[in-house]
């Protein structure tokens, strides 16, 4: 992947985390019933899945901001050794 394609993909996510954390401020507020995010309608029932898809773009976008400053698109989070 190329610097360039991951800009236009975290340009993207930071959208989307500003779109989601909008629809999820309004409904929590309780100032409305219902949200539209372009043509997407949610509701207060949908508060849970909203938290967990801001996490996951957060976590792409971090992921295409490594890639832009140079470095890689994927990091080992744990090694666990087995003794068999």
């Amino acid at each position: 992947m190329t610097k360039d394609e991951a800009k236009v993909l975290f340009n993207y996510y930071d959208t989307l985390i500003t779109k989601l954390t909008e629809a999820k401020l309004a409904l929590v507020s309780g100032g409305v019933k219902s949200y539209t995010i372009d043509n997407r309608s949610l509701t207060r029932f949908d508060i849970d899945s909203l938290g967990s898809e801001i996490e996951d773009a957060v976590k792409k976008r971090d992921i295409y901001r490594a890639i832009m400053n140079g470095g890689k698109s994927r990091k080992a989070f744990a090694i666990v050794p087995r003794d068999f």
